[in-house]
């Protein structure tokens, strides 16, 4: 193949090395318009596993790289006179130049032709995609050749909120990487610093726009930035400076960071690699290696014996999902940075471990292998803010809301089950609730408990009133009896979701002819053609629903519950309120924030009034509609969560979407998670979290890191009545206790369990 190589970067050098490794007749040339020893970043950094796929793909490339490398093992973050430092991370650095002047040596090597100072107009591109049989544009995160073909690439450019500054210094960083953060008289500002040669380290600073604009970053000169940046970082510099090598930008050098997607990587003979097609934040440092495997990767398929076209196609496919597995670990990254002053006055364990684990891409049991000593101490410390000397892991802390006292964080999820006739709860739902129980939850949810028989989702949801008590006693005595779990009665009114067959029959699907009951709603909106157009409530209806509210709260005291939670999410009746979505009113209850959330509070206060002070009450809201602008947004769902705290909510059960079916959501591993952090950390108020979370990891990891109090589980409980009793045993803790008649069966789960980790 004739091929011509937009780039003189790491990822198109190494892309013209892998080529010329599997077929030497490909004639390539790449062309770069700046010099052979210009470059305007620092060091690179890379990992182990990264180098490994390079020995496997080039060992003599490998090793000349390896030979330039500087390596680190520990991540030590300060944060103003606190430090902390933890191990087994395996990265190293190399400087960018020396990467680049590596692979230049090892292009050339191979007969590929190389041209500098070579400038690609559009004409210029136009004749190199005529003239060769393929063009690899690895022009950059600004490339060019995606900018000239818009249209055929179709990219997404989101340029960050925080800005930032490349610097080096001679200043050593040799021992880790490090995290540096000091409090100004503007605000927060942060270093990302580590070694990539003898004497050289990359010296990252960072801050958000607020303290950017504070300062006046933006009409500094380089040198006077440099010297402020000197100033704020002089008790970490020992005295030396801090470098540039960007002087051929004028006026200032801080630039903000753009997360670049392309919906196409290629078309015709034209293909994007590296940060052309798709750039991961610099706080993972996965951009080369991103790149670099991206080459080997094309390499691969091109000489794979495929015609051009179904080989670019098939590299799209496969390497499109791999890159954004590490980009969205990167936003993650990206994110937490934007946000880190949510977390700046968290216990430095917490933070420390918060940092590590930013972009989920490290885990809490790979943290055990990575550093089993210090994970032990941050465990300890958890345990000791929950009030117990234990040293297991953070979901079997205990928790206290008011006089409840859970033996662990893992909560059975509500999960709507579709069995009752007429209202009544039966046997089935004794089974499920007291199975799950015996499970070895903390605490178990039931599924929404009506307020009313026209306040029910379909035929076959359950109510509370004095005719359910029975029922429902039953129930909370024997896991009272029998079990360690408490047992919470989730209360709320379906409201225009109402009236709708089982899932099983058709989700949200309105009742056959002549079964439907008359809903009620914050406006006059049914939920689907042809569903129930629901009554816009009057006063007179607010009334009476906030009536039925308060005797449900009384029916569940009288039945047991240890706690209750009023339902006001997933565009029930309440939650029809707080949405400008579903809330089309124009009187005092619709509008602003403050009147859409009128009448909920006024349930709220009207329930917690009626409900024992000893005993806890949450709120369920949807933190986010997934409608842009047009619903609630995470922001303001900090101020509903605002609104419930002060109204004396004692948590918030932070969910999200079922509003509208217009919604598109954007679901990954553990995706509400974010909304819950925010709403802790920034009210001060505990959360509870579901979403997606499935692995015992996902639970210690939210919990340890401060994102959340409690996790609810769902599907993996309802696959698994028993879940928490097996995560202890597969996570080796021997201390859970099982109930009595069970204990066989902890003895052979345990011994099976060790024999199987010894036989690995």
């Amino acid at each position: 193949m004739k091929i011509a190589v937009l780039g003189g970067g790491p990822a198109g050098l190494y892309f013209a090395i892998s080529m010329k490794l599997r077929d030497a007749t490909h004639e390539i040339t790449v062309y770069e318009r700046n010099r052979p020893d210009d470059t305007f970043g620092w060091g690179v950094v890379l990992s182990d596993e990264t180098m490994n796929n390079f020995e496997g793909n080039d060992p003599v490339s490998e090793k000349m790289i390896r030979d330039h490398f500087a390596y680190w093992d520990d991540v030590k973050v300060v944060r103003g006179g606190e430090s902390m430092t933890s191990g087994g991370h395996g990265f190293c650095g190399i400087g960018r130049r020396e990467l680049l002047l590596l692979l230049q040596e090892r292009a050339r090597q191979l007969g590929i032709d190389l041209a500098f100072e070579t400038e690609i107009s559009a004409e210029r591109l136009a004749e190199l995609k005529a003239g060769h049989d393929l063009v690899v544009a690895s022009d950059g995160l600004n490339s060019r050749t995606r900018s000239l073909y818009e249209d055929r690439f179709q990219p997404e450019i989101d340029m960050r909120r925080n800005h930032f500054i490349w610097l080096g210094t001679h200043q050593k960083f040799d021992d880790a990487f490090t995290f540096i953060f000091e409090k100004t008289e503007h605000g927060w500002i942060w270093a990302h610093a580590y070694q990539f040669d003898d004497d050289t380290a990359t010296f990252i600073v960072e801050c958000g726009p607020e303290v950017y604009e504070a300062y006046g970053f933006a009409d500094l000169s380089q040198q006077d930035s440099i010297a402020l940046c000197e100033k704020i970082f002089a008790a970490h510099l020992g005295g030396h400076a801090l470098m540039t090598n960007a002087n051929h930008i004028r006026g200032s050098a801080w630039i903000r960071f753009p997360r670049v997607t392309c919906e196409n990587w290629y078309f015709e003979n034209v293909v994007l690699l590296g940060d052309a097609s798709a750039t991961a934040h610099f706080s993972i440092g996965s951009g080369s290696k991103l790149g670099m495997e991206s080459a080997i990767a094309l390499a691969d398929e091109l000489n794979s014996g495929k015609p051009l076209n179904a080989a670019l196609q098939d590299y799209q496919d496969e390497r499109k999902l791999q890159v954004l597995r590490v980009t969205s670990a990167a936003r993650n990254s990206t994110e937490w940075f934007e946000e880190v002053e949510r977390y700046l006055e968290l216990d430095m364990m917490q933070f420390n471990y918060a940092l590590l684990t930013r972009s989920q891409r490290i885990s809490h049991e790979n943290l055990r292998l990575r550093d089993p000593e210090w994970l032990g101490s941050a465990e300890a410390w958890f345990q000791a803010q929950a009030g117990s000397n234990s040293t297991r892991r953070p979901m079997f802390a205990p928790f206290r809301l008011r006089d409840m006292e859970l033996s662990n964080r893992v909560v059975v999820s509500p999960m709507a089950q579709y069995k009752a006739r007429d209202g009544m709860p039966n046997d089935w739902h004794f089974v499920h609730y007291a199975e799950r129980a015996k499970g070895g939850a903390g605490l178990v949810f039931t599924e929404m408990l009506c307020v009313s028989m026209d306040g029910r989702i379909t035929p076959g949801c359950p109510c509370i009133g004095p005719e359910q008590v029975p029922a429902w006693t039953r129930l909370t005595d024997f896991i009272h009896a029998e079990t360690d779990a408490k047992v919470c009665a989730q209360i709320g009114h379906a409201g225009r979701k109402g009236s709708t067959r089982l899932a099983w029959d058709g989700i949200d699907r309105a009742l056959p002819e002549g079964e439907n009951w008359p809903l009620l709603s914050a406006s006059a909106l049914p939920l689907m053609d042809g569903n129930v157009v629901p009554k816009a409530m009057d006063r007179a209806d607010m009334d009476m629903v906030r009536d039925q509210f308060v005797a449900a709260v009384q029916a569940a005291d009288a039945a047991g519950f240890d706690m209750i939670e009023m339902h006001a999410a997933h565009g029930y009746l309440l939650a029809s309120f707080i949405s400008p979505v579903t809330n089309r009113r124009e009187d005092e209850y619709g509008g602003s924030l403050e009147n859409r959330m009128s009448f909920p509070l006024e349930v709220f206060h009207a329930m917690r009034a009626a409900w024992p002070d000893a005993k806890p009450m949450t709120v369920r809201i949807s933190a986010h509609d997934w409608m842009g602008d047009e619903g609630v947004t995470p922001q303001e769902a900090v101020e509903i969560s605002r609104m419930l705290r002060d109204a004396g909510a004692d948590a918030i059960n932070v969910s999200s979407g079922q509003t509208d079916k217009a919604e598109q959501p954007v679901y990954g591993r553990m995706f509400q998670v974010p909304f819950a952090d925010r709403v802790r950390n920034d009210l001060g108020i505990p959360t509870l979290v579901a979403g997606n979370i499935y692995e015992a990891d996902h639970v210690n990891s939210t919990l340890m890191a401060g994102r959340a109090d409690l996790v609810l589980l769902a599907r993996p409980h309802l696959a698994d009545p028993y879940w928490t009793l097996h995560a202890a045993v597969d996570l080796g803790d021997t201390e859970q206790a099982w109930p009595a008649p069970y204990e066989g069966g902890r003895r052979q789960a345990n011994t099976l369990a060790e024999r199987a980790k010894a036989m690995s």
